[in-house]
């Protein structure tokens, strides 16, 4: 605790696709720092995701010297900064989580085939049924898959680390979908430059 004013040091709030590697980030590094989740399932509506932290943000008011938010823009059109404005916290820099794995590279990457590139990570592939097949209605009418995933030419894996399992079902999710699948090895990327910048910096 901080003597002087009764807060901790670090808050985080950070986007449920991202919070494992937050937290793995915030003990590797030692960080005097707590973790809080926002349901990742707002991407599918972004306007949540601005209320969703300002909701946040009000709850942990006073709790914190400094608070970041671990999200990219998102979808919000710039909504999630001005919440960020209100309440004095800041965020890494870049349009979407997503995006913060690959960093420079994911314009060309996603860009690649001329475009129509659907993009995995290893936190999407491991909650898949979840967060697409029933968040989508899928698991109820399948018929569907074609009006969500008809434009896309690919499946491209953004890999934080190696695993069989994953590995495994991030195949099967491409054939679900009748694509190619392509993975590139990105660790944690600039997602982990970044936030190690706001936070050490």
């Amino acid at each position: 605790m901080n003597g002087d004013t009764g807060r901790r040091p670090l808050g985080l709030v950070a986007c449920g696709a991202l919070v494992r590697n937050v937290i793995e980030l915030t003990r590797r590094r030692g960080w005097d720092a707590d973790v809080h989740g926002i349901a990742a399932t707002h991407h599918l509506r972004p306007a949540r995701i601005a209320e969703a932290v300002e909701a946040k943000l009000a709850e942990l008011d006073g709790r914190y010297d400094r608070v970041v938010v671990v999200y990219g823009d998102c979808g919000t059109v710039g909504a999630l900064d001005r919440v960020l404005a209100r309440h004095g916290a800041v965020r890494p820099e870049g349009p979407h989580c997503y995006e913060m794995y690959a960093g420079d590279d994911f314009g060309p990457l996603v860009a690649e085939r001329d475009g129509g590139t659907y993009v995995l990570t290893d936190w999407l592939v491991r909650n898949w049924e979840r967060a697409v097949v029933r968040s989508l209605g899928l698991d109820r009418r399948p018929s569907l898959s074609g009006a969500y995933f008809g434009g896309f030419r690919r499946v491209l894996h953004l890999r934080q680390a190696p695993d069989p399992a994953l590995d495994d079902k991030a195949r099967g999710i491409a054939a679900s979908l009748g694509l190619p699948l392509e993975t590139r090895d990105t660790g944690l990327g600039d997602l982990e430059r970044r936030l190690v910048s706001l936070v050490e910096g």
